[in-house]
């Protein structure tokens, strides 16, 4: 769809990236379930092979279902070019690809995703990659941890479990003084709510298994670049500002300009590493967008009724809610996420461990699973599920202690949702 004026988002998570199918007029989406496609001549094979030509080649690489999401994603998050892939955990692994190498480290937040910690603590080691984690309240203390081998700085905009709201401005501004990319995972709060390209971020990703879906149904991954990083300004990012030999010595930066990085994760990462989105999970995500601001207002509206309601409960310790008045974190809201904290926050439990598993174990709207951002209300005891691989310190640091329950506020009746919990609290107490 093209107009003489900028979509805004609620038009833009409807239009973007797809018009009426040209064969058939269809106006969803098709799912293009399809593993290769027919060139036209020698020569146009020629030329897609050689990255001369912008086209499908084989659905490992590209597909059109896939690429109008990705077209979709980077509208809404206000970028250079969007690759999609196979979950959220693929596309940190594709974010780094092309900028680290053995040797080499990343500086990441300690508020992170537990899945997340011990990939970069643990798994990335296998390629010879490294992490150091800071509080990344402190500014200083993540200037201290670059070196001259450090290669990103990694942070989620609304950190899971806790919801905290992550300084981006002021981290931006450490990265831009470094030379480094900042990439952002922006899954718990999305871009209808954080816009980190506009905070500074280069690189921003999502999970798209959680709210950009928002019905708990598929597994998917994107990662957005701005194209405002200069990846030639050093010999920091050789993947991307020298000559790359399987491409007959194309180097990407200089010859794709703000699609380098866009380019090379599609030629390269995807071709190498396989982390491919399927059409049909592509598809549901599409179907998914379409929805993504009523619900993330919804989610948003319902979680600082809750939030507050729990605040007030004798069996509460504290809540974590960046939307509450008590928060730390409320002053982030307002240039961080304008539009809302999101819809996911921790409380502590008077009662420690045991209540909290009591607690989870009583409820029954709330569905107790290993996700969040789905449309239904979600709960889990993170120290002893999601984050249980972590030390109890590390648990602390991310805001998974054992007395800590996460919940992600779906779009029900919040009388309904408070219902829950209120029973819920009774029985453990």
């Amino acid at each position: 769809m093209s107009t003489d004026r900028p979509m805004s988002f609620d038009t833009a998570q409807i239009h973007a990236g797809a018009n009426p199918d040209s064969a058939t007029g269809a106006r969803q989406t098709p799912i293009y379930q399809t593993t290769a496609y027919v060139f036209r001549d020698h020569d146009h094979a020629a030329a897609l092979f050689n990255l001369q030509e912008v086209g499908y080649i084989y659905s490992r690489l590209t597909n059109p279902t896939v690429s109008a999401l990705a077209d979709r994603i980077n509208a809404l998050e206000g970028g250079a070019g969007t690759v999609c892939c196979s979950s959220g955990h693929a596309a940190q692994i594709m974010a780094l690809f092309p900028l680290m190498g053995p040797g080499r480290n990343i500086v990441a937040s300690t508020r992170l995703y537990g899945g997340t910690v011990t990939q970069f603590s643990q798994t990335i080691k296998r390629f010879g990659w490294s992490c150091t984690f800071v509080d990344f309240d402190d500014l200083d203390a993540v200037k201290a941890a670059i070196d001259e081998n450090t290669r990103a700085i990694f942070c989620e905009s609304i950190a899971n479990p806790g919801g905290y709201i992550t300084d981006l401005p002021a981290v931006a501004k450490v990265a831009d003084e470094a030379g480094l990319p900042l990439i952002v995972d922006n899954t718990s709060a999305t871009a209808y709510l954080c816009r980190p390209i506009e905070h500074g971020a280069t690189l921003v990703v999502n999970s798209l298994t959680k709210y950009m879906t928002g019905n708990g149904t598929v597994t998917g991954g994107s990662i957005t670049d701005s194209g405002k990083f200069d990846w030639m300004a050093s010999d920091k990012f050789p993947s991307l500002s020298q000559p790359e030999p399987a491409y007959h010595g194309l180097t990407f930066g200089a010859a794709l300009g703000p699609m380098a990085f866009t380019f090379h994760s599609i030629a390269i990462g995807l071709r190498d590493l396989g982390m491919t989105l399927n059409p049909q999970a592509a598809h549901y995500t599409l179907m998914g967008l379409e929805t993504l601001s009523l619900r993330m207002r919804k989610h948003v509206e319902n979680a600082e009724i809750v939030a507050n309601w729990l605040e007030k409960h004798d069996a509460v310790a504290r809540v974590t809610y960046a939307g509450l008045d008590s928060s730390p974190y409320k002053a982030r809201v307002a240039t961080v996420c304008p539009k809302g904290a999101g819809g996911l926050f921790t409380f502590a439990l008077k009662g420690g461990y045991d209540a909290c598993v009591k607690f989870v174990n009583a409820l029954k709207l709330f569905s107790h699973v290993a996700n969040l951002g789905d449309a239904r209300s979600l709960v889990i005891h993170s120290a002893s599920t999601t984050h249980r691989q972590l030390t109890e310190a590390q648990q602390v640091a991310a805001g998974a202690a054992p007395d800590v329950v996460r919940l992600s506020i779906g779009i029900e009746d919040p009388e309904d949702i408070i219902a829950d919990l209120e029973q819920a609290l009774a029985q453990i107490g």
